[in-house]
């Protein structure tokens, strides 16, 4: 009998090891959430506070290689398309989270003055440091 139950005991123990709960996913998915929120604002100095100093950057708009940009860069690059479509949004599609990667698979919006309305799909894969901070921007779309 004291044998079943120490083998209960050691099942539920090593059963309650292997579910865990991912808060630091969660946490960076919400930061993610917050910082595609402050872009439909169009508050550039918000969105790009969600960022470290200095993140790393690939994005067809930079070219074919990672590069570094501070927060007021990242801040005037938006502010720039902005101007160029007055009315840009991001409406996320799906989001995935574990750790420091946060997965966000959003739609693009805006249109050109006097022009057509676009939409084009994408997907950024964020990394986060410890401070909830996003330290690397991996954007992937189709540039043509």
């Amino acid at each position: 009998m004291k044998a079943k139950y120490l083998i209960t005991i050691a099942t539920v123990a090593t059963l309650s090891a292997c579910i865990k709960t991912d808060d630091r996913g969660q946490a960076n998915a919400e930061a993610a959430k917050s910082m595609f929120t402050a872009f439909n604002r169009h508050d550039w100095k918000a969105m790009a506070d969600h960022y470290a100093d200095t993140a790393s950057f690939l994005d067809p708009a930079f070219g074919p290689a990672y590069v570094k940009k501070n927060r007021a860069e990242t801040a005037a690059k938006y502010a720039d398309m902005q101007k160029m479509f007055a009315d840009i949004k991001d409406d996320i599609d799906a989001i995935h989270a574990t750790g420091d990667v946060v997965v966000v698979e959003f739609t693009s919006s805006g249109t050109p003055a006097g022009g057509q309305k676009w939409h084009l799909p994408i997907c950024s894969i964020l990394t986060f440091n410890k401070d909830g901070k996003i330290i690397k921007d991996a954007t992937y779309y189709d540039n043509e």
